[in-house]
Parts: C-alpha cells; structure tokens; sequence
C-alpha cells in the first residue's frame, strides 16, 4: 500500500456542504446522495467551520469541487465566508452555490456581488430537493471544470 498523499485522496469529486441547522442537514445529503452523481459530502456546521475547512494548507487535504452555503450561520454568516473564499488565491476558484432559505432579494444581489457562482433557494419539497441537487451536481460536478489549484 503507497503511503503517497495523492493515494490518501478519495476518486470521488467533493462537496463542502455549509449547513448549521440538522434538519437542513438531512434533507440535504439525503437529496445529495439520491441525485444519482457519485461523491462525497462533508459537513461544516458554522461559517467558521468552513473557512477552516477550505483554507488549512495541508497537501494531502482534497479540497472540494464545490461548497453548497448557507447564508444564516452561526459564527461568521455566509456572506462573509464567501467574501473570504474570493479574497483567498487557493479557495477563490471553487464554485460556491447558495443554497439558503433567504427571499431577500439584497441577500442574491449581495452574493453574486461578492461572488456566488449561484443562488439557489432550498426547496421545502424532497421531490424538488432531490432535482434540485441532482441539477446543481450534474453542473458543478459532471460537467464544469476547474482551473489547477494556486501554487501552495
């Protein structure tokens, strides 16, 4: 067995899931993993949460192909994990998607303003959920390709 860092990685793309409430949580991964695109999911549960998930500088680390946030979270909110995100040369590239329950229409104008690759708002329904996943993942995942990660 190779002790390579690159043999430690999983084949499958990663998605950094931004999700402080449970039941969110559930649906979400459920919906994720009923989409029929293969990959694994990680979970941070606060803005800063994620922020040390995305930006520890281990060579081993995977980082994800695409971060799915939630704009209401504890710690830092969204809107300024996405700021950081795009102010970072080694995170500005990962595709974010907002995937929050916020109608307020200063929220969308904020998140594509501060980079957002999309806006999407969490569907109540798990039929919709699931195609809603199933969308964003076929996109993010199947079909977008992302530049080669910033010099470390």
């Amino acid at each position: 067995m190779s002790t390579n860092p690159s043999s430690l990685q999983s084949p499958l793309p990663r998605i950094l899931l931004v999700e402080d409430n449970e039941d969110d949580e559930v649906l979400a991964m459920h919906a994720i993993r009923s989409a029929g695109i293969p990959c694994e999911v990680d979970v941070a549960r606060d803005g800063e949460e994620a922020i040390a998930r995305l930006t520890t500088r281990e060579p081993a680390r995977q980082m994800p192909k695409l971060v799915l946030l939630d704009l209401n979270l504890p710690k830092l909110d969204g809107l300024e994990v996405l700021r950081r995100l795009r102010a970072d040369l080694q995170t500005r590239h990962i595709p974010v998607v907002a995937l929050t329950s916020s109608r307020e229409s200063q929220d969308v104008l904020r998140a594509y303003q501060l980079g957002a690759n999309g806006y999407v708002r969490k569907p109540i329904d798990f039929d919709e959920f699931r195609e809603c996943a199933r969308v964003i993942l076929a996109h993010w995942i199947r079909l977008n390709v992302l530049p080669p990660p910033a010099n470390r």
